[in-house]
């Protein structure tokens, strides 16, 4: 490793140029890297519901919906209608729209002169203007159920203007499209925005408002942690260089790989300032032990000591976000755990070969060992003296005491596991007071909720069989407590043959459904609910409930029906944003289980293998596995849900947390050989380590708790677990590893070399 070590010194000057170039090229990628922020993306192409819901998409003018609710006093009044209508219109006329249906644009079948008429339920060009003709709409619109609720709440005090997206729109870019037209009218009404779109939207712009200011706490925080830990400009300006160029290089390297930012890919920057640190950290403290007068000597010496752990650490670290790979269904997740492993590799590239070579290259970090001396020892002084010593003195002395504590917090936490429950639904990312969260609660209390569900029957359109299939889908459907409206051609079928005076009910002759449906041709709302061949249709419905169990149990409602109704000649399938998000619920578990597995197996083979013992590796994960039960307990017990944020917690809680252990039992092997004694290679290993341990335990849990002050609840939570996460294993290398080190080794007789 000194051979080594002398051939990045010798060329120094190239590895620092090369750096300046790469990073000067990546930085000018980041100009065109974008955010992705649709949840349906995550699902794989080939996923059955996911590909339904895109079909159905594709053949029926969009199934992304977006609403504009208006709360006032009384919807029926003009005032009111002309700002309906002129909402309706502007969007009607907005690229990426498809579809628009509003209090003031909406299909209806009334009776005229013993006929049909087929026509909109309000003349748009002559709206009602006297009380008399206002109080008149509202008695009819409250006596149709495909209005009451619908598109206008029961106590008449809110209306909807619905709009469908194209499939191959650009979702965010019509959404800011839509608000900014809406409110540069002005109108008195209460204003929210509602849908998928609009919640798609506003992650996206909650992500970008997260990276401008997050960021830069982070660095600013680091920063004064490494300054009062390591008291010069080395100390604070080499790890937050290395940190800094790889978050460049990474989001360099997605944009040119053609990635974009998601809900889960935006934490990359803020963990990679957090953890693209830690190596350097250690390579700066190795350096700063050398007694070595001449820097690059120095640095020759501290990179043959420090080398392997610093490789086997960053190994384990991206092994942990590898995992994600290889485990996650969820394509952002996997996305996420692509580059994040780059990232620290790189991370771990800079530490080893950029870093030696700006010190030993820049005279300014040459070494006066007598000042340098001086103020090494003062500034350990505090983590020495009042940590690491004490902590020496309690290992030895009472090493039942660690065994004791963290066996009841084990014990403890295992109750806790049992109460963690799942959630996806993009509503509980944004906090309670956000607009966004509050026009979700409107939707839910007066509309029934924005969450679209659809079910596609496969059959001839025109059949009773098929239309009555359909009517009793509807009458099952609606006897969920989270569905309360559906629509369907089948309604509007039912609606003319009342008109007709023979009941709502379907005709019982095709040849009849056949004439009321030479009626329905040529109708705007036809092609949102029958193919142009007549042989698919869909049921659409909203769903009201935000909470997991009740789409699970929603999900799990309709499959049973479908089972028993769905036939050759009426095929039936469901989908909509509850299945989306009970698939998505499904494969949290599965990554959970599947990453962390993946990640234990990875981590035991490679630190086993590099450090020449199965049993140093099983050593070295006791600490995390620990730590990560007692994270599960915490988080059944504090109610954090299983989200897509927090999914990633344990694999990364892994992946970096093992690196103490790493540093804790290279150490101990190394000073075990030259004393030969158990106790003295102990407490030399965390008088040394330890500091390094301590800095980096406190920089990077930092670095995650500033996410507790995101606008996004789950990152809140992953910010506080990963940060919990780093301090327990920080602690399990401190004091249940070497307890675990001195009971392995009591008996052992060592020869010194």
């Amino acid at each position: 490793m000194e051979k080594f070590a002398k051939v990045i010194v010798k060329f120094k000057w190239l590895i620092i140029v090369a750096v300046i170039g790469l990073t000067i090229f990546f930085g000018l990628q980041l100009k065109t890297l974008t955010i992705n922020s649709d949840v349906l993306s995550s699902l794989p192409d080939d996923d059955p519901v996911a590909k339904l819901y895109k079909d159905i998409g594709k053949k029926y003018g969009g199934n992304d919906m977006g609403m504009v609710v208006l709360e006032t006093k009384n919807v029926f009044t003009l005032e009111t209608l002309e700002h309906i209508k002129q909402i309706t219109d502007s969007l009607k006329i907005t690229e990426g729209i498809s579809t628009v249906s509003s209090l003031t644009d909406i299909i209806d079948i009334k009776d005229v002169d013993g006929g049909i008429e087929i026509g909109k339920l309000v003349d748009e060009y002559e709206l009602p203007q006297t009380k008399s003709q206002l109080d008149s709409l509202k008695n009819y619109v409250f006596s149709k159920d495909m209005y009451k609720g619908s598109i206008v709440s029961e106590d008449g005090t809110a209306t909807l203007v619905m709009f469908t997206l194209l499939e191959d729109a650009d979702k965010q870019a019509v959404a800011k499209d839509v608000k900014a037209k809406v409110k540069v009218m002005n109108l008195p009404e209460k204003l929210y925005f509602g849908g998928m779109p609009m919640m798609m939207d506003d992650i996206s712009d909650l992500i970008m408002a997260d990276l401008i200011w997050l960021l830069p706490v982070v660095f600013f925080l680091i920063a004064f942690i490494l300054f009062l830990s390591f008291k010069s400009a080395r100390g604070v300006i080499m790890p937050l260089l290395t940190a800094g160029i790889s978050v460049i290089w990474t989001l360099g390297i997605m944009v040119l790989a053609g990635y974009e930012l998601t809900m889960i890919s935006n934490n990359i920057p803020i963990i990679l300032l957090a953890v693209g640190s830690a190596y350097t950290i250690h390579v700066i403290n190795s350096i700063n032990l050398s007694d070595e007068k001449d820097r690059k000597k120095a640095v020759v010496k501290a990179l043959g000591y420090i080398i392997v752990p610093v490789i086997l650490s960053a190994v384990t670290t991206a092994i942990g976000f590898v995992s994600f790979v290889f485990g996650a269904y969820l394509t952002m997740i996997r996305d996420f755990g692509i580059f994040t492993s780059i990232g620290t590799l790189i991370a771990l590239l800079l530490s080893i070969f950029f870093i030696p070579s700006v010190i030993s290259g820049f005279s300014m970090y040459k070494k006066n060992v007598d000042n340098e001396t001086k103020q090494e020892t003062e500034n350990k002084g505090f983590i020495a003296n009042k940590l690491l010593q004490p902590l020496v003195n309690l290992l030895f002395k009472h090493p039942k005491y660690t065994l004791i504590t963290w066996g009841a917090l084990l014990l403890l936490s295992i109750g806790g596991m049992f109460l963690i429950t799942t959630s996806v639904n993009m509503q509980e990312y944004f906090k309670e007071d956000n607009p966004t969260r509050v026009s979700e609660d409107i939707m839910q209390t007066k509309f029934g909720g924005s969450q679209p569900v659809f079910v596609a029957f496969n059959g001839n359109m025109q059949s009773p069989e098929v239309l009555k299939m359909m009517t009793k889908t509807q009458e099952y459907m609606e006897q969920s407590p989270d569905i309360s409206t559906t629509q369907s051609v089948a309604d509007l079928v039912q609606e003319m043959n009342d008109v007709m005076g023979e009941g709502k009910k379907i005709p019982e002759e095709q040849d009849k459904i056949e004439q009321l449906w030479f009626l329905l041709d040529g109708q705007d709302i036809m092609p949102q609910l029958v193919s142009d061949e007549l042989d698919e249709g869909i049921v659409q419905a909203r769903f009201e409930s935000a909470d997991s169990k009740a789409m699970s149990d929603f999900v799990i409602y309709m499959d049973k029906f479908v089972k028993e109704n769905s036939s050759e000649t009426c095929k039936i399938k469901v989908t909509g944003m509850p299945s989306v998000y009970v698939r998505m619920n499904e494969s949290l578990l599965q990554s959970q289980f599947s990453s962390l597995l993946i990640a234990i197996l990875l981590v035991l083979f490679i630190v086993g293998l590099i450090l020449k013992s199965p049993s140093k590796g099983i050593y070295a994960t006791i600490p995390i596995i620990s730590t990560i039960a007692i994270l599960f307990g915490f988080m059944g017990y504090a109610g954090i849900s299983l989200d897509i944020a927090t999914v990633l917690v344990a694999s990364i809680a892994l992946g970096i947390g093992i690196d103490y252990s790493i540093h804790i039992i290279t150490g101990f092997n190394f000073h075990l050989k030259e004393t030969g004694d158990v106790q003295k290679a102990l407490e030399h290993t965390i008088m040394t380590s330890g500091k390094a341990i301590i800095i980096n335990v406190v920089s990077v849990a930092s670095g995650f708790l500033v996410l507790l002050f995101s606008q996004m609840v789950p990152l809140q939570n992953f910010g506080m677990l990963v940060a919990l996460s780093m301090i327990g294993s920080g602690l399990g290398a401190l004091t249940l590893l070497p307890v675990a080190l001195i009971l392995a080794n009591r008996k052992k007789k060592i020869t010194v070399k």
